[in-house]
């Protein structure tokens, strides 16, 4: 219930016109909130176009790709010498199928860490073949 402004008779607050002295009523607006900036306009709607990894690194460690991950590491540590050799033939083997992963699911990152994998891997898989063949070369001439 709310009164009337200009006989101060109580009415119904959808009252359209006051029953007791038949006074118009316009509608009540809404109170703005007290709490509210003056100048506040919500805030634009965000889209976001690509998914991204959200973690704490910014997408930089493709944890969703690990084969990409582990090939990364396995190409770096090819370079051991002779230990190099099957270490390097696993990051070969693992970036291309980091990069496979990579092509079936856009989302996931790790083409570059499968690339440095597959480049460190046969890069230091010739090299250490070539070691290897050249110390087996060198035992049997010794003979």
């Amino acid at each position: 219930m709310s009164q009337c402004p200009s006989c101060n008779q109580e009415i119904a607050t959808d009252a359209s016109a006051c029953p007791a002295c038949g006074a118009t009523l316009q509608p009540s607006s809404p109170q703005p909130s007290p709490y509210a900036s003056p100048t506040m306009t919500p805030p634009a709607p965000v889209y976001a176009t690509e998914v991204s990894e959200g973690d704490g690194t910014g997408g930089v460690i493709p944890y969703k790709n690990p084969k990409a991950l582990i090939a990364y590491y396995l190409g770096i540590l090819s370079g051991l010498p002779l230990i190099g050799f099957p270490i390097g033939i696993a990051a070969f083997v693992l970036g291309i199928q980091g990069l496979q992963a990579r092509k079936r699911n856009p989302v996931i990152k790790g083409s570059v860490h499968a690339g440095i994998g597959i480049g460190c891997g046969a890069i230091f898989t010739i090299l250490w073949g070539l070691v290897i063949v050249l110390i087996v070369f060198a035992l049997l001439a010794g003979k």
